[in-house]
Formats: C-alpha cells, sequence, structure tokens
C-alpha cells in the first residue's frame, strides 16, 4: 500500500470512532450527519500535520488544467477532498447517491492515497457486499430486536450507505497501518 503506515496509525485513533458513529447514525436514522463529517475533515487537516507534515518531505509536481506547479504531500491529499465533494455534488444531483455519502466519501477522499485507489475499491466492493448482506440478514433474525426503531429498517430497497463508507475507509487506514509503506 502507498499510504505511509506511520500516517495510518496517526489517523487511526480518530478517524475509527467516527467511522464507529457514521454506522451506528446512518442505521438508526438514515442519515449521515454534518458534524461527523465535519470532524472526519477536521481530523485530517489538524492530525495531518503531524502524520505527513508539508514543511517536511518532497514536494509533488502536478497539473490542474494548464497550469503546472509542485506541493507537499499534504497539500496533495487535501485536494481530494474538494475533487470528490464536486463529484459528489454532481452525483447527488443526478440522484445516484445522498447528499450525506457524497459529503462523507469527500471528507474521507484525504485519506487515501492515489496509489491505493485500486485497493480501496477493492475494499469499498467487499464492505458493501458484507454491509449489505448483513443489514437484510440482521433484518429479518432476532437482532433487529436489539434495535428496533432503526429507520433503516422499514426503508425497503434504500440501504444506509453510512455502514459500507465507514466500514471501507476504517479497513483501509487498518490494512495502511499494518502493510503501509
Amino acid at each position: 500500500m502507498t499510504i505511509p503506515s506511520a500516517a495510518a496509525l496517526w489517523f487511526l485513533p480518530f478517524v475509527l470512532p467516527i467511522c464507529l458513529y457514521v454506522a451506528f447514525t446512518d442505521m438508526r436514522e438514515m442519515r449521515i450527519k454534518n458534524h461527523a463529517v465535519v470532524a472526519l475533515a477536521a481530523v485530517f487537516v489538524v492530525v495531518g500535520l503531524v502524520a505527513v507534515p508539508p514543511w517536511s518531505g518532497d514536494w509533488l509536481p502536478g497539473t490542474l488544467g494548464p497550469l503546472s506547479f509542485s506541493l507537499p504531500v499534504y497539500a496533495w491529499q487535501l485536494h481530494h477532498l474538494i475533487v470528490v465533494l464536486i463529484l459528489g455534488i454532481l452525483l447527488n444531483a443526478a440522484g445516484v447517491m445522498g447528499a450525506g455519502d457524497a459529503k462523507f466519501c469527500a471528507a474521507a477522499a484525504p485519506y487515501v492515497w492515489l496509489g491505493d485507489l485500486l485497493s480501496v475499491a477493492a475494499i469499498l466492493m467487499a464492505t458493501v457486499l458484507a454491509a449489505f448482506t448483513t443489514h437484510r440478514l440482521a433484518k429479518h433474525t432476532g437482532l433487529r430486536r436489539f434495535a428496533p426503531e432503526w429507520k433503516s429498517w422499514e426503508q425497503g430497497k434504500k440501504f444506509p450507505m453510512g455502514l459500507a463508507l465507514a466500514g471501507a475507509l476504517a479497513i483501509y487506514l487498518i490494512l495502511g497501518a499494518v502493510y503501509g509503506s
């Protein structure tokens, strides 16, 4: 994996509780709360200064349209937030994904190193399948009695994607801590 294991280790203790909260609230209310998304982004902004300090390390070249310039890794990772937020707004407007899901993806984007994009896609696919299957099975078993008031049980074809998105981010950071560069 491309993510530095030290960076993943720095992020994990702060991101993991947010991911658990997002998964829980999305199952309970079918909403990803804005304060959780802001907290996730804020963790990268603050902890990222220690995990991938912009004042040390190489500056990486890149282009934005006709402009070519170099930025520290920290700035490139923050750039992911803006790009994914714009894509998420477009996908939400097209009805492909919920607004909370789009905002969560944008806030999670800085944590994903570009070299790990295929790994993250595989983790996300596996997590979506596992979360969907588990949620649907739990819906029709006695486990439902532990949380009978959850809105996600009664949503028909709708699914709380926060469960899968948060799970995928947590799994990526855990794997990054173990197998990162």
